[in-house]
C-alpha cells in the first residue's frame, strides 16, 4: 500500500486505501475511480472488494481489477473470477495471470493454471494477447497485459506500449502501483469511444517512462534507487517529456 499510495500522490492524485466492509461503499461514493487489488485475500477483504466493485458500477464510476497471483491457488483464481463478474472497466495482469483467468473463465473452474510462479509471470506478454482479447470481448472490458511490451485491448483494437525497464520487476508492488495509476487515468479520461483504452495505454506509458527517466538520474542503478527515482519522476515529469518519450503504437 505504501508505494501504491506514494505513486498516486506523486502523480497528483488523492488515494484512500480502504478495505473495511462497513466503509468501502462510502469511499467509492466520494472517489473518482476504484482499484480492486487481489494481492491480499481474506474472506472479509474479498467481500469488501465485491461490495466496492458493485457500488462503482451502480454509480457509473470506472473501476480496475488487478489480478495479483491469479492462477497461483484455487481460491485466488476463484476470487478473480467472482470480481470479473462484477463488470470491471479494466483488468490488468501479467501474462500468466491473464492466461490463467481466461482459462478459468472458459472452463468455469479455479485450479492452478500451471503458468504462475507466485505472483510472477512465466510467459511473455505477447503470449497472453489472444487470451486478453477473448476476456475483453466476452466481458466487455479493457484488458491490459504488462510485460517487456505492454498490450492493451478492448477485444477489437490492440495498442502496444514499449516503455519501462526490467528493474521494475524487482520492486515489490510496482505492478500494483501501475494498476493504481491506470485507475487515476481513467478518472481523468474524457468521455467518448476509445478514451478509456487510450487512458489505460497512457498510464502504462507514463509509468514506464518515469522509470526510464528516473534511472538516468541514478549513478549506479538498482531497485532501491529506482523506487525513489520513479516517484520523483512521476512528480517532476512535464507534458512535453511524455509526448516526446511515450512509445504507444496501434497494432
Amino acid at each position: 500500500m505504501d508505494i501504491m499510495a506514494n505513486v498516486l500522490l506523486a502523480a497528483g492524485c488523492s488515494p484512500a486505501m480502504a478495505h473495511a466492509l462497513d466503509e468501502v461503499e462510502a469511499f467509492v461514493g466520494i472517489s473518482s475511480a476504484l482499484l480492486v487489488n487481489m494481492g491480499t485475500l481474506s474472506a472479509d477483504w474479498v467481500a469488501a472488494k465485491k461490495l466496492a466493485a458493485r457500488k462503482a458500477v451502480e454509480l457509473g464510476k470506472p473501476w480496475v481489477l488487478d489480478l495479483v497471483g491469479c492462477g497461483a491457488t484455487p481460491v485466488r483464481t476463484a476470487s478473480c473470477l467472482d470480481l470479473l463478474a462484477c463488470a470491471p472497466t479494466v483488468v490488468r495482469g501479467n501474462a500468466s495471470e491473464v492466461i490463467a483467468l481466461a482459462a478459468a473463465a472458459c472452463r468455469g473452474a479455479s485450479g492452478n493454471s500451471g503458468g504462475v510462479r507466485g505472483v510472477d509471470s512465466t510467459a511473455a506478454s505477447s503470449d497472453a494477447l489472444e487470451a486478453a482479447k477473448l476476456l475483453a470481448s466476452q466481458h466487455r472490458c479493457i484488458v491490459a497485459v504488462s510485460g517487456a511490451v505492454d498490450y492493451i485491448t478492448d477485444g477489437t483494437e490492440v495498442v502496444a506500449v514499449r516503455n519501462g525497464d526490467v528493474l521494475l520487476t524487482l520492486i515489490t508492488a510496482a505492478g500494483c502501483s501501475l494498476t493504481a495509476l491506470i485507475a487515476a487515468f481513467l478518472a481523468a479520461a474524457p468521455p467518448g469511444p476509445g478514451q478509456q483504452l487510450l487512458a489505460t495505454a497512457h498510464a502504462l506509458a507514463v509509468f514506464g517512462l518515469a522509470a526510464e527517466e528516473g534511472l538516468k538520474l541514478v549513478p549506479r542503478p538498482g531497485p532501491g534507487s529506482l523506487r525513489v527515482a520513479l516517484l520523483d519522476m512521476l512528480h517532476l515529469m512535464e507534458k512535453d517529456a511524455v509526448l516526446a518519450g511515450a512509445r504507444i503504437e496501434r497494432l
